[in-house]
Order: structure tokens, then C-alpha cells, then sequence
């Protein structure tokens, strides 16, 4: 978490603390499981929705839909409609949506290196 002197110069929505701030809302925006497994699944590359779909295992149409206008609205994820019958969408995450992914990453190797130790300690925890 930033400290106060480190938020000091910038303006108050950029305090997480805060309810009312726009950081705040952000990282609440992009930070369930759907938002980062759809950051996740874009990478590098460029993908439909279907193909999307099949990438995030369990998301629903209504979920998927939902999560990526909010990543579009956000401005980590492009939208590109091509005009072909039926409409092709597609969508590829923008610079910022790569400088995420990168924390998404961080927190998936970290899952895989914590994975074994978690299990342990749900095990004594329901034993």
C-alpha cells in the first residue's frame, strides 16, 4: 500500500484508502478472477470472443461480456469490430493492459511457487 508521503503531490483519487477514489474503483474493477484471467489469456496476442471463451475455463457469455466493456472502458483492452458478415470482434489488450499482465503474471508464478505450501495449510486447517 502507498504511504501518505508517497501519495503526497497527487491528487486524491489516486489514494486506494480512500472509497471514493478513482484508484480505488480501478483496482476494484481489475482485480476478480475473470479480469485477470482474461488479461491473463490475451498475452501478447489477439483473440474472439469464442476464442476467448474457451481460453477462460467456467467464464460465462454474460460474465466475459461484462468484463471485458469494463476492461475496454478502463483502456487495458482494445475492441476491434471488423465489418464482415456475421460482425468478427476481436480484442488485444493495449499498453497498459500489458503493463497489467505483467503484475498477472507476477501473481501466477507466484500461485505456482506457493501452490504446495497453500494445500498444506489447507489441509491442517480443515483437518
Amino acid at each position: 500500500m502507498v504511504t501518505k508521503q508517497q501519495l503526497k503531490g497527487l491528487p486524491e483519487d489516486a489514494d486506494l484508502r480512500r472509497a471514493d477514489s478513482l484508484a480505488r474503483e480501478i483496482f476494484s474493477d481489475v482485480a476478480n478472477k475473470w479480469a485477470l484471467l482474461i488479461i491473463e489469456a490475451l498475452g501478447d496476442g489477439t483473440l474472439r470472443f469464442s476464442e476467448l471463451r474457451n481460453e477462460v475455463e467456467g467464464v460465462s457469455h454474460k460474465m466475459l461480456t461484462q468484463n471485458l466493456r469494463m476492461l475496454e472502458r478502463n483502456g487495458l483492452v482494445h475492441r476491434e469490430v471488423h465489418p464482415t458478415v456475421p460482425p468478427r470482434v476481436e480484442y488485444t489488450l493495449t499498453g497498459p493492459g500489458r503493463g497489467l499482465r505483467a503484475t498477472v503474471d507476477a501473481m501466477c508464478g507466484w500461485t505456482h511457487q506457493n501452490l504446495g505450501h497453500i494445500e498444506d495449510a489447507r489441509h491442517r486447517f480443515d483437518s
